[in-house]
């Protein structure tokens, strides 16, 4: 796929990828007084093979508003720790109770139930460090600490995991029909999925010093792209191959988890992802030609098989 820049996508991604593993690696080289099975717990979990969705969203979004990409290298990690760390706690028996993750026994399998807690609380507060200390101007480095903090809290990441948690005790007890709609659904979904993606976006504008118009369109399309993701995992949870994704499939009907083809079917579902896509894309017409790579990935969302 060519999206203009004299690259190809797929290549501009790989290579985005990388660099964002590379700085992964740098900023978790820790000192001795760092147990040594924390750390080897953190950096299992944070360097598995992934995806680097949201982090690359960041890196993207400085792009896109004319900042060099190098400058939101802290607030990409960032966004990759926190979202690490809600992995490893989503992953433990009290919570999703999943046993792989990213082609890999999940943290609390290989190290415990109490090291993953540990390793996770650790990546939260790692996080933080990681924002303020290496972005080199303080006032963005604050608003940016801010935000992360707001989609990491109560009303966004946590809150939307907590309501998730309540409407799979719900079905359990058969009270899905009645308790749930299309709109909780998504209010589930627009804070614990849907908030990182808008999260990584927005923070890639703030280093970038882009204008209110840029940062209210890429609000939009993440948004939009978060919630079309979450779409597409809910159907390759149902349909996808498990060597290809990593993960378990089909968990989720097991579980009694409230999803999109479980409420409206997977024809439904699918077109409401390409709905969602094409509303993102057009919420990116201010940038012009500099916003055709987040529409190269908003395809690549939909599209993807794992």
């Amino acid at each position: 796929m060519s999206v203009g820049h004299g690259t190809n996508f797929s290549e501009y991604f790989q290579n985005l990828r990388s660099e964002i593993e590379r700085a992964l690696e740098s900023y978790t080289q820790f000192s001795s007084d760092c147990p040594e099975i924390l750390a080897e717990a953190i950096r299992y979990s944070l360097l598995a093979p992934g995806k680097r969705l949201r982090p690359i969203l960041t890196l993207m979004a400085a792009e896109a508003c004319g900042c060099e990409r190098q400058a939101a290298y802290p607030a990409a990690c960032a966004v990759e720790m926190i979202h690490t760390y809600s992995l490893i706690h989503d992953d433990l028996p009290a919570m999703d109770d999943d046993d792989m993750r990213r082609g890999r026994p999940t943290c609390h399998v290989r190290f415990g139930e109490a090291n993953a807690i540990l390793a996770g609380d650790a990546l939260l507060a790692l996080a933080f460090e990681t924002l303020s200390k290496y972005t080199t101007d303080s006032i963005k480095a604050a608003r940016c600490c801010c935000e992360l903090a707001r989609a990491a809290g109560p009303e966004a990441l946590v809150g939307g995991q907590v309501d998730d948690l309540e409407a799979e005790s719900r079905s359990q007890g058969n009270h899905q029909a009645e308790n749930y709609n299309l709109e909780k659904l998504e209010a589930i979904h627009r804070r614990k999925t849907g908030a990182m993606f808008l999260v990584s976006l927005r923070l890639g504008a703030i280093v970038a010093g882009g204008s209110e118009l840029h940062l209210n369109s890429l609000s939009d399309f993440g948004r939009n792209l978060g919630l079309a993701f979450q779409i597409v995992d809910d159907l390759l949870d149902l349909k996808g191959n498990e060597a290809s994704l990593g993960k378990r499939t089909r968990k989720d009907a097991a579980h009694g988890k409230l999803t999109y083809p479980g409420y409206l079917g997977v024809e439904q579902s699918s077109r409401r992802a390409e709905k969602l896509i094409q509303q993102a894309c057009e919420s990116l017409q201010s940038f012009g030609v500099k916003g055709d790579r987040l529409q190269a990935l908003a395809r690549f969302v939909v599209e993807r098989n794992k």
